[in-house]
Order: C-alpha cells, then sequence, then structure tokens
C-alpha cells in the first residue's frame, strides 16, 4: 500500500514529470560545470596558484570547463586494437547512467505550484528510494571493472580491481549507516526522511530547532563522510586512479567522449553522495538554523537551501584534496574493515535497542542514564584502552648481503656491509658499561 503523502509522485501528469526530468539533467551537467571551476579556483586559494585565481568567472572560468568538455565531445575516440569495443563502450555507458539515475529520487525541495500543478521538487519517490541510491552506487562498480577489463592493459586492470575492492569495502559501511537513518525516521522514503527530521528536537521548540539526524546520529553521520570520500575515488582515496603508479588506473586508454563520460561521472557523483548526506542527515531542504526564524523553505526556497548544504559538503571534497596526501592502500583498507564497519555494527545495535525499548515506553527514568552511562563508559574504552600490542620481533644476525634480492639496497639500522665487518662505527650515544670502561681506560694512561 503507498502511503497517502507520497501518492501525489505517481500522479503527476506525464509532461511534468518530462520537465522534471530534462530540469534534472540540465542542472546537473551546469552543477559540473560551475564545480570544476570551483574546484580550481579554491583549490587554487589554499595553495596560492596564481593562475586559476587571476581567471575570471564567465572567461575563464565557466568559459574554460565548457571548452574542455567541447573539445573531449569532438576530439577523436581513439580505441587501441587490443581492446573489447563492446564492453570498452558499455562501460562509460553504465557509469554515466548511474550517475544520473540516482537523482531520480532526490528532493530538491518541497511542494511548489509548476505551471498549475500542485507538485514537489522531485522526479519521483518510492517506499524504498534510499535502497535505490544504494543500488545505484553499487551498480556503478560495475562500469569501472568493465573499463578495466576491456582495456586488456595491466595498469587499467589494477585500477579497476582496486576500484572495485575500494567501493565494496566502503559501501558496506556506507549502507550500515542508513540502516540507523531508516531505524529513528522508520521509513525508507527520502521524502519522508526529510520531513521527519523537520520535527522539533524539544517539545515545545521554543527556538525553531530541528532533530537532524547528523546530531542524533553524529556517529553515522561520520561514517558516511568517510565512506562517500572513499566511494568517489577522490582524494586522499584516489588509488583507483593513482598516477604515480597506475598512470591513470581504469581510464589509462579512454580518450575523447568516452573519457568525457567518466569524468562527467566523477563530478556528478561527487555531488550525489552529498546530495544524499543533505537529504539524510542535514534536514534536506529544510532552512539552516536560525536563518530558518526569518527565511522560509517553502516553495522554490527549498531549493536554494538544498544547493547550499549540498556546495558546502563539496568544498569538503575540495578541501581534503588540497590538504592531505594520500593514502597507502593497506591503510586505506584497514579504515574500512577494521574501524567503520566494526563501530558501524555496534551503533546499529545501540539505535536498535534504544528504538525498541523507546517504542514499549521503558526508555525513561533511571533506565535511560543507566544505558547513557554504559554507553559512554564503552566509547572510552575503546578510545583509550584499546589499540594493538606492539611485539617486537627478534632478528637473528646473519651477514647482510646487499645483492640478495638481486638490486642492491641500503642497510637496516643494525646491519653492517661485509666489508665494514671489522671497522670500528662510532655512536653519539654510549651505555653505562661502555662509559665505565671509557673511564677506566683513561685512568690506565693517567698512571701510566
Amino acid at each position: 500500500m503507498i502511503p497517502a503523502d507520497i501518492s501525489i509522485f505517481m500522479n503527476d501528469p506525464w509532461w511534468i514529470v518530462l520537465i522534471k526530468v530534462v530540469g534534472v539533467v540540465v542542472l546537473l551537467l551546469t552543477w559540473t560545470i560551475f564545480n570544476v571551476w570551483y574546484e580550481r579556483r579554491l583549490v587554487a586559494k589554499m595553495q596560492h596558484r596564481l593562475g586559476p585565481i587571476m581567471n575570471p568567472i564567465w572567461l575563464g572560468g565557466l568559459g574554460q570547463a565548457l571548452g574542455d568538455g567541447l573539445k573531449l565531445m569532438f576530439k577523436e575516440d581513439f580505441a587501441p586494437g587490443m581492446v573489447d569495443r563492446v564492453l570498452f563502450t558499455i562501460a562509460p555507458i553504465l557509469a554515466g547512467v548511474c550517475a544520473f539515475g540516482a537523482w531520480s529520487v532526490m528532493p530538491l525541495g518541497g511542494e511548489v505550484n509548476m505551471f498549475g500543478v500542485t507538485t514537489r521538487l522531485q522526479v519521483t519517490d518510492m517506499p524504498v528510494s534510499a535502497l535505490l541510491l544504494l543500488a545505484m552506487s553499487s551498480v556503478a562498480v560495475y562500469g569501472f571493472v568493465l573499463a578495466g577489463w576491456s582495456s586488456n592493459s595491466p595498469y587499467s586492470l589494477l585500477g579497476s580491481l582496486r576500484s572495485s575492492a575500494q567501493m565494496i569495502s566502503y559501501e558496506i559501511s556506507m549502507g550500515l549507516s542508513y540502516v540507523a537513518v531508516f531505524l529513528y525516521a522508520g521509513t525508507m522514503s527520502t521524502s519522508e526522511i526529510v520531513e521527519a527530521q523537520g520535527l522539533p528536537l524539544f517539545g515545545g521548540n521554543p527556538i525553531g530547532l530541528q532533530q537532524w539526524y547528523w546530531l542524533l546520529l553524529a556517529p553515522s553521520f561520520v561514517v558516511y563522510v568517510i565512506s562517500m570520500v572513499g566511494e568517489t575515488n577522490r582524494a586522499p582515496f584516489d588509488l583507483p586512479e593513482c598516477e604515480s603508479e597506475l598512470v591513470s588506473g581504469h581510464l589509462t586508454e579512454y580518450t575523447g567522449f568516452r573519457y568525457a563520460i567518466f569524468f562527467l561521472a566523477e563530478y556528478i557523483n561527487m555531488a550525489t553522495v552529498s546530495a544524499v548526506a543533505t537529504t539524510l542527515f542535514l534536514g534536506g531542504y529544510k532552512a539552516i538554523w536560525p536563518l530558518s526564524l526569518f527565511i522560509p523553505d517553502t516553495g522554490y526556497w527549498g531549493f536554494l537551501w538544498f544547493f547550499i548544504k549540498v556546495q558546502l559538503l563539496i568544498s569538503l571534497f575540495v578541501w581534503l584534496r588540497g590538504t592531505l596526501p594520500r593514502f597507502r592502500y593497506d591503510q586505506f583498507m584497514a579504515l574500512g574493515w577494521k574501524w567503520l564497519i566494526p563501530i558501524s555494527l555496534a551503533w546499529v545495535m545501540i539505535i536498535s535497542l534504544m528504538r525498541g525499548l523507546s517504542n514499549h515506553g521503558y526508555l525513561q527514568g533511571p533506565l535511560l542514564y543507566i544505558i547513557i552511562g554504559v554507553v559512554v563508559l564503552a566509547l572510552i574504552a575503546v578510545l583509550f584502552l584499546g589499540g594493538e600490542k606492539k611485539v617486537v620481533e627478534q632478528r637473528e644476525e646473519k651477514p647482510f648481503d646487499a645483492f640478495a634480492g638481486g638490486f642492491p639496497v641500503p642497510p637496516m639500522p643494525g646491519q653492517t656491509l661485509p666489508e665494514f665487518a671489522g671497522v670500528v662505527s662510532g655512536s653519539s650515544t654510549t651505555t653505562t658499561e661502555e662509559q665505565g670502561a671509557l673511564t677506566s681506560d683513561d685512568e690506565r694512561k693517567d698512571d701510566e
């Protein structure tokens, strides 16, 4: 049975749906052009680079990004003879379709009057719209895998394997962060999740605060923000396109329009995950407090607030790219499997317990304070008492051979080259026994 509050999405005239679809496509294309210029200018401000800062917004900024896109569209679409041309062409199309498809259930605003028809700034909605967002991001992995496989190149294949492992790992933690929102909101509909966040934070709501989930579900929000950076292959998690190791990863053999689709999908995905964070945790199109006391969020005003929140999250992507170095691959995978997933599982169990007790009326009085105390003590134990014990390896003293692996390597601390085995090496620090031996030698020389 379809809930009454989303039946309006199913009864829109076909021409209204067509207008919405065209509007979303145009919005994403123009937004991508703006974000390319925005990223160049913001990184230049952070790193004091004069080139992008001196470019004006229209001629050298947006015009440059538009020119790059047109150049790629009309450039020769070259493909090496060794590639599988069918899969080589399907891969970017699959990535592009998933990038655009996720926006079909994204609520950009509330109810508006569009050419005499009352509707919402959303193409459509379903009782499981949030699961569609997860499905789109999961299917997009096939685009990167097919790109590396069909290129028949070692660099492309390694890049696609890295990308698939990375997306699968961080897709789990991202999905678990969704679960806490579902449990708290009681629905998987994106529009209903936004409306649930519009409820007052306190009973009387004297100052207009709303219960946005970034505050109520802070661990889920932090896990999602980290996961969305890893999901989009952005720095410092841009290991699939690590140019110092894999040239350009799965994009190594692509050029022309096919490369443009991958480039477009990357920037749209960056906006998509930011829009999902806005919808699930930042109140969607609801106005930001305390500006909500003066500026409304009804009608087309809601789209303004939605755009501001998404653009702030995109600024976070740019900030990370301009300040943090790239992670090692083992560090990156350990972060996902050893930290984000266990934390998400524990947090989902806590939220499930809290919601179950609250629904049965048990979460009140002393029991509430006992549960809060247990959670706080558990967090303190994890932060201060956890950690792995460092095991000191006992190395056998063997003569060091610099050419044992076929290539000359420098000796490690404590190792000595064979030709210097009989040479006494000095040290800046001496032990107590060595100091005593030196003192006795000096006294003996004085006596002689």
